[in-house]
């Protein structure tokens, strides 16, 4: 592997050119993934309650996942929009039902 900074030949482990000192790669260290939050974007299609529920809970745990941070802010606006589009359809129905009596 080459530096992308001084393009010296560097092994393909090294974490810094030892030509320039800048860091070749990050250091892979262990990812967790926030299945909370992939699971709130889910559900925000079908169950937007509990969408809405576990993207939060998915929001919170970004810190110590690292990861899922679009998905859970993704899943609180589809379940927000979502429960806003139903209450209108209740709302419209409801309407109905009572014009027909």
């Amino acid at each position: 592997m080459y530096c992308k900074n001084c393009g010296s030949q560097i092994d393909d482990k090294a974490v810094v050119c030892v030509n320039c000192g800048i860091e070749v790669k990050k250091a892979q260290g262990e990812t967790k993934t926030n299945t909370i939050a992939i699971v709130g974007f889910v559900l925000s299609f079908f169950i937007a309650i509990a969408g809405l529920i576990c993207s939060i809970i998915g929001l919170k745990k970004v810190d110590e996942c690292n990861s899922g941070k679009g998905l859970a802010i993704a899943g609180i606006i589809i379940s927000i929009v979502s429960m806003v589009i139903y209450l209108i359809y209740f709302i419209a129905v409801a309407a109905v039902a009572i014009a027909l009596v």
